[in-house]
């Protein structure tokens, strides 16, 4: 494509569309979504009509490659484009199209001209359109040839509210919601594979994260807490910004390890981990929390065990990974990039206090009888009091 041409960024959103009444809402978190994200790229100008979105460029300095990669992360978006515009004038729109696609038009063998009129004043119906572009194209590029049902190269010439816009490819987007459309939950975030997939999969349904991780130093080491932090800068570049509490568990887990059965260990510890994520998440305006559990993947993620763990949370508990086999959740997080972080070896609290034999069938009132040779909440207090913040 022609760099010289007056590009901009066409963004076409999915769901948004079906939300009625409501979805001026939603396009206005968008809007600020998508300003928070290509501020750092330099001055540009945002503005919506017609079910669609205008990046609009105030400076040369403005990085196009840039600003399409983080475009592409934005959940909300269907599909984007980068598009010339020129005025609504068919002579403009022809020669904008042969230039500004000059690249484009060489490297294929056979292309098609496809025209939307939103513009309903434009004298020209969409079939005329994409006959004259057609024809004018085959004359400046007498090496191609039409093919309707499979051509190598798509011209779209759209003639919109504020002009004509002429793109070669419409890329694929993030989909889902709006982040911060549907509110906020606290995630549970360890530094394997599996939480920060389903921080990922909550964020693309609307919902701000909140991150929540449990600390056993000396067990766990400083690399640990920045393995997860790295992984959580990973799933903002999709879900925006991220506020990560730290809660040191070491004297919970210890007493646990010193007082209950073995077996029970992990169970009475992510019930310990529930208790404190609710009083967090209600503090920080969750409505939920998100685990990364897939039903039957460990000892503690049995249906009888999950339920044991559900008791003790004040707050919905949401598993988007529940019915996922691991393969699954690994192609998802090779594909938002947070596999290599994950399968770096510093071990989480979850796995320096493993049971040898861990309790798959527990009942909820051993665990009850268990925990009450804890003094429990002298132990919450005490790990709430000293909750670190991290901004991620």
């Amino acid at each position: 494509m022609k760099a010289s041409a007056r590009e901009i960024l066409l963004i076409k959103t999915g769901e948004l569309a079906l939300k009625g009444l409501n979805r001026g809402t939603f396009e206005a978190i968008l809007m600020k979504n998508l300003r928070h994200r290509l501020r750092p790229i330099g001055p540009c100008v945002l503005r919506k009509a017609q079910s669609a979105i205008y990046v609009e460029p105030q400076s040369p300095s403005f990085d196009m490659d840039e600003a399409c990669e983080r475009v592409a992360k934005v959940f909300g978006i269907a599909a984007y484009s980068r598009a010339c515009v020129v005025s609504k004038e068919i002579r403009a729109i022809l020669e904008a199209a042969a230039e500004y696609l000059e690249d484009d038009l060489l490297a294929a063998k056979t292309f098609k001209v496809e025209a939307k009129r939103s513009d309903k004043a434009f004298p020209l119906q969409s079939p005329a359109i994409c006959e004259q572009a057609g024809e004018y194209l085959l004359e400046r590029y007498p090496h191609l040839r039409v093919d309707v049902h499979h051509p190598e190269l798509l011209v779209m010439v759209e003639i919109r509210d504020f002009g004509a816009y002429i793109h070669a490819r419409q890329l694929p987007g993030a989909g889902g919601m709006p982040v911060g459309s549907a509110g906020r939950v606290g995630l549970l975030i360890s530094g394997g594979i599996d939480s920060p997939v389903a921080g990922y999969m909550m964020a693309k349904r609307g919902l701000e994260l909140l991150g929540i991780h449990f600390a056993s130093p000396p067990y766990t080491s400083e690399r640990a807490e920045m393995k997860v932090t790295s992984l959580l800068e990973q799933v903002a570049s999709y879900a925006g910004h991220i506020e990560l509490q730290i809660v040191p568990f070491t004297r919970i887990q210890e007493e646990i390890q010193r007082t209950c059965p073995e077996d029970l260990f992990t169970l009475i510890m992510r019930r310990f981990m529930m208790r404190i994520a609710t009083q967090i998440g209600r503090a920080e305006g969750c409505g939920a929390l998100v685990t990364g559990e897939s039903v039957g993947q460990v000892a503690s993620q049995t249906l009888a065990a999950l339920a044991c763990t559900d008791e003790a949370a004040g707050l919905p508990v949401f598993r988007p990974l529940i019915g996922m086999d691991k393969e699954e959740i690994i192609a998802v997080s090779r594909r938002i990039e947070t596999f290599e972080i994950s399968i770096q070896p510093y071990e989480d609290c979850c796995t320096v206090f493993t049971p040898r034999h861990p309790r798959t069938r527990p009942k909820l009132e051993k665990l009850l009888e268990a925990e009450a040779a804890l003094d429990a909440q002298p132990l919450i207090d005490e790990a709430l009091a000293n909750v670190r913040r991290v901004s991620v």
